[in-house]
């Protein structure tokens, strides 16, 4: 009870930490690691069973019981129980998969509670990144809240989160279950670009809405449409190199697009604006980036 109590205050602490300065936070996490590893010290937590079951189906256990340092953000059984039933019997079906996931929740080396102060993202072992964002409400890996903090393992830490994470498609993909990108998938189509945001990267994109393209007038989109070379100019011009999180974009005064142009990048009222246009929309991630929902289409 002592350490839960513990992790708990340090959950709080963490929360404040993001307006007090990391520096001011960092003293106060313990580094030292448990006395078993991070199979163990699951197991003997007693809320991870359907955790450790899929682990042994995916045969990550040994990974997770000799290798490291990891961390490893971890569903409970109640976390677990909330995905349909059909989809956890689909992916025990298939390992590949199943192990896509789980690698989804491990990020090599130990992050502690101290360290998710300084971070924006972390890579996870299955290659896609997860978000973190510290707030007044807690500590946020993509949408599951952190619940209890800095379980020490002998190989690493585990951080107890209320939902499970799902790898993200590629952007092109994810701008499509999106569903209000249409406008822009086509014209990525019909510019060729489109294979490029569903391999390569990371990239950051920000998106104009569907609601953003109906402000162009028509016979500019047919126009552009009829015209390869300047279609792909102006989609360019919405593509940044690199994996840029709202946290870090409001670090920025510009961003060099793909097409050459530099996007002027100011915070007002709380909100980022790219080059007159305003984020509605923040951090849809994607396995090889980060999508920004934007209101107005981007002209170079």
């Amino acid at each position: 009870m002592k350490l839960i109590r513990t992790t708990i205050a340090l959950l709080v602490v963490a929360a404040l930490a993001a307006a007090l300065g990391a520096s001011a936070y960092a003293s106060t996490t313990s580094r030292s690691g448990g006395e078993q590893n991070i199979v163990q010290t699951a197991l003997a937590a007693g809320q991870f069973k359907t955790l450790a079951s899929l682990l042994t189906k995916a045969g990550l256990v040994d990974t997770l019981s000799t290798g490291g340092p990891f961390t490893v953000f971890a569903p409970t059984d109640a976390a677990f129980a909330k995905v349909p039933k059909a989809t956890l019997a689909a992916l025990a079906k298939h390992p590949a998969q199943l192990k896509s996931v789980l690698l989804y929740h491990v990020v090599p080396g130990s992050v502690t509670a101290s360290d998710v102060v300084k971070l924006s993202s972390a890579k996870s072992l299955e290659g896609s990144s997860v978000l973190i964002k510290v707030n007044k409400g807690g500590v946020f890996v993509n949408q599951a809240k952190v619940t209890t903090p800095d379980v020490m393992a002998s190989n690493g830490v585990i951080h107890v989160i209320n939902k499970v994470l799902i790898p993200p498609k590629n952007i092109l993909q994810t701008a499509k279950a999106v569903g209000k990108f249409t406008i822009l998938t086509s014209l990525l189509k019909e510019s060729g670009f489109a294979g490029t945001l569903a391999k390569k990267g990371p990239f950051t994109v920000f998106a104009p809405t569907d609601a953003a393209f109906a402000k162009v007038p028509k016979a500019t989109l047919a126009a552009l449409a009829k015209n390869k070379a300047k279609l792909r100019a102006v989609l360019l011009n919405h593509v940044v190199n690199g994996q840029v999180t709202a946290a870090q974009a409001m670090k920025l005064r510009s961003a060099k697009t793909l097409e050459g142009t530099s996007l002027k990048i100011r915070v007002i009222g709380g909100k980022v604006i790219v080059a007159g246009a305003t984020v509605v929309k923040a951090d849809v991630l994607a396995s090889n980036g980060v999508i920004h929902a934007i209101n107005k289409v981007l002209v170079p």
